[in-house]
């Protein structure tokens, strides 16, 4: 069993993701409603996949992914973006910081499905 931390803070967009997720029979997925939230529950299990928004309180999608890839036991997690953020400077941004992908909102849940297969080899 994989497990996803699904990092948003709109309740109905987390409530689709981890829906798209339930099609999965293989991960799990663990919510978020924050950054620091999500950096609360990094410690307490081994994740398999990170998802997050850009546009967050607190601490924003790309601050989460600048932390995760900088710290020696959480660099190796793979991260995909999903954001409303549409301009190819976001996207190219996103993987320059390290995302593995980059999903825009609205997205149909077989393109996160098949993004999360590829990366998890699923």
């Amino acid at each position: 069993m994989k497990t996803a931390l699904v990092v948003e803070d709109s309740a109905i967009m987390r409530g689709i993701i981890v829906s798209s997720l339930s099609n999965l029979q293989d991960v799990r997925a663990v919510e978020a409603p924050n950054g620091f939230e999500a950096l609360r529950k990094l410690p307490q299990e081994k994740f398999d996949i990170i998802l997050t928004d850009i546009n967050m309180p607190d601490i924003n999608g790309l601050e989460l992914l600048s932390f995760l890839k900088n710290h020696p036991h959480y660099r190796t997690i793979p991260v995909v973006i999903i954001s409303t953020e549409k301009s190819e400077t976001d996207r190219q941004r996103g993987l320059e910081l390290g995302a593995d992908d980059y999903l825009t909102k609205p997205f149909e849940p077989g393109e996160l499905e098949n993004i999360i297969r590829k990366i998890l080899n699923i």
